[in-house]
């Protein structure tokens, strides 16, 4: 089974949380998420055990603990049927208020300046 593990400290390396999990059962793989351009680890990993029992002790008596000044998120992880493990983060586009001066489509289909967008230029379009 995998398991997520959040909030690491930041100096935590794979065999230290490989090590946090042993005592709960026979733990196959312990990896820290690292970021690529700073190589720095990210504050969280996923761990992998043999035995789905093991598993579930280890996230229920480790859930909230505090680690090395920092209280621990385990949960398990969710799985695909091939194995991989899925991390989905949704974020909202961003919506940005056109600059002064330049163009924006528009849904219409027309343009509008800078200068003849918002209520002032929907007034004006309207009554001319």
């Amino acid at each position: 089974m995998n398991i997520y593990v959040g909030n690491l400290p930041y100096s935590l390396q794979s065999d230290e949380l490989k090590a946090v999990f042993e005592p709960f059962g026979r733990v196959n793989s312990a990896e820290i998420i690292f970021d690529r351009r700073t190589q720095r680890s990210r504050g969280y990993g996923f761990v992998q055990m043999e035995d789905d029992a093991s598993a579930q002790r280890a996230i229920a008596e480790l859930d909230g603990v505090q680690y090395k000044g920092r209280n621990l998120r385990v949960d398990a992880s969710n799985n695909q049927p091939d194995g991989s493990v899925v991390i989905e983060h949704r974020r909202e586009p961003r919506h940005h208020a056109p600059r002064r001066g330049y163009e924006v489509a528009t849904a219409g289909g027309g343009r509008m300046g800078g200068q003849g967008g918002g209520l002032f230029g929907f007034l004006r379009r309207l009554f001319g």
